[in-house]
Formats: structure tokens, sequence, C-alpha cells
């Protein structure tokens, strides 16, 4: 379980910096490429308990 949750902290991290340097590329001040990245490892994160509250029902 903890592995899992580290996993998807890890993935969520590499999404939101991937989504930074894009819009860093894409000319974007730091201040709101910090709001993109932060964003985007909030969306992954909320994604992912979505997925895990669907599941567990089936999973248990």
């Amino acid at each position: 379980m903890v592995l899992t949750a580290a996993i998807v902290v890890v993935f969520a991290l590499l999404a939101a910096a991937a989504a930074g340097v894009l819009a860093r590329l894409d000319g974007a001040t730091y201040p709101a490429t910090l709001l993109r990245a932060g964003a985007t490892f909030a969306a992954v994160l909320t994604l992912a308990v979505v997925v895990v509250q669907a599941l567990a029902p089936v999973l248990t």
C-alpha cells in the first residue's frame, strides 16, 4: 500500500515537472509555471484517489 502511494506521488511529480517545463517553454512566467505544475500535481493525485475509490469495491 505504501509502495503504491509512493509510486503515485512520484508519477504526480513527474507529470508536474513536465507540465512546468512545457509551460516555461511556452513563455509563461515563473509564477505561472509553478501554478500550472501545482495544478497538474493536484489533478494527478485527485485522479488517483478517484480511481482507487472506484475500484475498491471491485478489488476487495
